[in-house]
């Protein structure tokens, strides 16, 4: 598993096994930038997966309406407005720390 500070980096690849590939990234360590080899572990994503479902429901969908004359929305929406349930709890007001001048 990678460290926090390898997460979203941009490397190049120099290795690859059976369930891992090494990469070559650039990290700061005080005033250098070294290269760091690191290898990482490979999942299998499900998203493809969920955006093909997508694409053969709105292709039915698609077929459907030409079929009716009917115009059909297919882009993804935001999901409506809700409650959120705070469970009793009253909320909590946050404001930033008033910055002091020290003379």
């Amino acid at each position: 598993m990678p460290h926090k500070h390898d997460h979203g980096k941009t490397g190049r690849v120099y290795n690859v096994s059976q369930h891992a590939v090494g990469s070559a990234v650039n990290k700061q360590v005080k005033g250098k930038i070294l290269a760091k080899r690191i290898n990482v572990h490979i999942e299998h994503s499900k998203s493809r997966d969920g955006f093909l479902k997508r694409v053969k429901e709105n292709d039915q969908k698609k077929k459907e309406a030409k079929e009716k004359g009917t115009w059909v929305q297919l882009k993804l929406q935001p999901r409506e407005a809700h409650f959120a349930r705070t469970n009793g709890k009253e909320p909590e007001l946050l404001e930033p720390i008033p910055y002091e001048f020290k003379a």
